[in-house]
């Protein structure tokens, strides 16, 4: 009972905190431009995001092993207030820029989440919480927009002052009644690049590392070029254009908030990465020769659904590879890897898009998915009870 109260306290914290930023992402270009900003530099504003989360993650999870879960993150969701108010009131594009870097650093607190649920949750039930995240993102990916654009008729402003107002009343909310997680291991005091060192000499975590690098690497180069595609290819508007991302959200929450449960205890979570893998490069194979919005869907629909497999199966892994008392060090290397995904997958996709072919950023993904899904298919299953190290099937870890 302790168990599900804490999980669904931090499934409305990172509610909360993630609807905050889908408010201000479908203005923030427009904020930009009238802030002065040239098309050229727009860009900077997702790609600083990410790259101060790639840096801050690891620290973030370090962190919490050490001085605890809950006090980190209710001083990352204080710093996700600060810079959405520093959002709101930015005079110049560079003040609106330095305001995207500090919520990169601040909402890389994803680490410090996936480990308190690593705290409170038994092995077998570790990609069950961790879906919970996912849908707590998907959520907060669905609604937000949809609030952001109602605000923006006020002002441009406007979704940077409401999502800072959330998040003040998330960290008041979290101060009391989100606990320490009981269960929490004390760190060892060994230095701490020198217990990561001896992480990734465990069998099997570098492979699951590089798994997550290249899985978000190949789906945020089709988020960057999706819009592209659909208005050059199938002359599609930016209604229908968002309809399709809110059905990919819809699919994703479902799987990740009801169905990742019931898959996990009857298939595994290795089963679960390689088949989200594999659905993700047929989906992304398809996407440019869809047809039409009705194609696109249907391609979109594999997509979404291996998404949903893939995200908290691999974060269960990585989880059940790691030692005891560094869940939020390991978690945290983790998602620096998907960070450097989204910084290097949308360059990448767009320069293919436009120097290339049109399908090639799709094809390529594909590619890359099931290259990922072969990697995938040489870890054998965790123990069932859970805490054994990954063991590659065979052959050497790279």
């Amino acid at each position: 009972m302790k168990t599900r109260r804490s999980l669904a306290i931090l499934f409305v914290i990172v509610f909360v905190d993630l609807l905050g930023f889908g408010m201000v992402i479908p203005v923030m270009a427009l904020y930009a431009e009238r802030l002065g900003a040239p098309d050229s530099q727009i860009g900077w504003l997702m790609t600083g995001y990410s790259a101060m989360q790639f840096v801050f993650t690891p620290i973030w999870g370090r962190l919490s092993d050490r001085l605890g879960r809950r006090p980190l993150l209710l001083l990352s969701i204080v710093m996700t207030a600060v810079a959405f108010f520093g959002y709101a009131v930015a005079p110049t594009f560079a003040w609106l820029l330095v305001s995207r870097l500090f919520a990169g650093a601040a909402t890389a607190n994803i680490a410090i989440a996936q480990a308190y649920i690593a705290d409170v949750t038994p092995p077998e039930g570790r990609a069950r919480g961790m879906g919970l995240i996912g849908a707590a993102f998907g959520l907060g990916f669905i609604l937000g927009p949809a609030m952001g654009g109602l605000l923006s008729k006020v002002s441009l402003a406007a979704p940077g002052y409401a999502a800072a107002a959330l998040a003040a009343v998330n960290g008041v909310a979290a101060f009391f009644v989100l606990p320490e997680p009981a269960a929490r291991v004390e760190a060892q005091h060994r230095p701490r690049f020198l217990r990561l060192v001896e992480e990734f000499k465990k069998p099997g975590i570098r492979r699951l590392i590089l798994i997550y690098l290249f899985a978000i690497l190949a789906f945020s180069g089709m988020e960057a070029t999706f819009a592209l595609l659909a208005a050059h290819r199938y002359h599609l508007d930016r209604s229908e254009v968002s309809y399709v991302f809110a059905f990919i959200g819809v699919v994703v929450t479902v799987v990740q908030g009801g169905l990742i449960g019931p898959l996990t205890r009857r298939f595994g979570e290795r089963a679960l990465l390689v088949a989200g893998l594999l659905a993700q490069g047929a989906g992304l194979a398809a996407l440019p020769y869809a047809g039409g919005l009705g194609g696109l869907l249907g391609a979109c629909l594999p997509l979404a659904f291996g998404s949903g497999l893939t995200t908290p199966a691999l974060t269960s892994l990585i989880s059940r590879s790691a030692a005891a008392d560094d869940q939020g060090g390991t978690l945290g290397v983790g998602q620096a890897a998907a960070a450097l995904g989204r910084v290097v997958g949308p360059i990448s996709a767009t320069n293919a898009y436009d120097h290339l072919w049109f399908a090639a950023p799709y094809l390529g993904g594909a590619v890359i998915m099931l290259a990922t899904a072969a990697v995938g298919s040489t870890l054998r299953r965790p123990a069932p009870a859970g805490g054994a190290p990954l063991e590659p099937a065979r052959g050497r870890d790279g």
